[in-house]
């Protein structure tokens, strides 16, 4: 049976996972779309944070204790212009892809979001399917300046 459980705190995580846990789950199971461990880190760090504008949280999918699934929200700390969720991170376990989980994620997800929610995906990412399925549009192709100095 799947639980899914909501994570808002470095304290609520469920029995036998901790934060370095899920972040090796979720580098683990984003495969060639994985960002590396410490920015993973980051945006869990973020979700935590209670300084005003910034939070989330994070759910994560566990079948006979064993972590199938995953996700990291981010807030935005802003309403209407920007969206007010950023959905960062989400996985599925690769021997379980095809089971609903990732489904089931994203409708906790919908569930738990009070506002609009924005994520990236590479335009080759087969998952961009998968989010239309759900009702995610693309608005904007994203256009990124890096400052090299």
């Amino acid at each position: 049976m799947l639980n899914i459980k909501k994570v808002e705190k470095a304290d609520e995580f469920p029995n036998g996972v901790n934060k370095d846990k899920f972040i090796d789950f979720l580098h683990e199971h984003l495969q060639e779309f994985r960002d590396k461990k410490e920015d993973i880190d980051k945006a869990i760090e973020y979700s935590f944070s209670k300084d005003n504008g910034k939070g989330g949280f994070l759910l994560i999918a566990l079948q006979n204790d064993e972590i199938v699934g995953g996700t990291v929200i981010n807030n935005s700390g802003m309403s209407g212009y920007i969206p007010d969720h950023f959905l960062v991170f989400i996985a599925t376990h690769k021997k379980h892809r095809g089971e609903g989980i990732g489904g089931s994620i994203i409708e906790k997800t919908l569930e738990e979001c009070t506002g609009d929610i924005a994520l990236h995906v590479e335009y080759d990412n087969p998952a961009v399917d998968f989010y239309k399925k759900y009702g995610f549009t693309s608005k904007y192709a994203e256009m990124r300046y890096i400052n090299t100095g």
